[in-house]
């Protein structure tokens, strides 16, 4: 199943590059579009109208965390982490901003957003079941 992330709220759009899952585990430049659900990634030598067909995507809600940062000759190595155990090996520059502070600020804002969501629905559901009138002393 491919969930279908919206185009609004992008973070930041630009380059990254993405570790290959294959024999020779090349290092692959990617368009990445970070937004409020996750992480876009599109090839590089795709034409741009087909970005959103052919993309990668990395929802927040299957990811776990930001891994694994190392700075190794002007570069930033760091792995995304997802629910199913899967690692992706990611790389950026190093004097630019850093993409795996960016990613990572923006997976704490949504697992923060999605539990706000949960306490709500909680208190809401509680206080429901509260105003039944069950509980009240005779």
């Amino acid at each position: 199943m491919q969930l279908k992330m919206s185009a609004g709220g992008v973070i930041r759009d630009g380059l990254l590059e993405k570790r290959s899952g294959g024999l020779l585990q090349l290092w692959k430049k990617k368009r990445c579009v970070l937004t409020e659900e996750g992480v876009r990634l599109h090839n590089c030598d795709a034409p741009s109208s087909a970005w959103s067909s052919k993309a990668k995507e990395l929802p927040f809600e299957r990811m776990e965390t930001v891994d694994c940062v190392e700075y190794k000759r002007g570069l930033v190595y760091f792995t995304v982490v997802m629910a199913s155990g899967q690692e992706i090996d990611f790389r950026c520059p190093q004097d630019c901003t850093l993409w795996n502070a960016e990613i990572a600020l923006a997976l704490v804002r949504f697992k923060n957003h999605q539990a706000m969501q949960a306490s709500r629905k909680r208190h809401l559901h509680t206080a429901h079941l509260g105003s039944t009138g069950e509980d009240e002393e005779l």
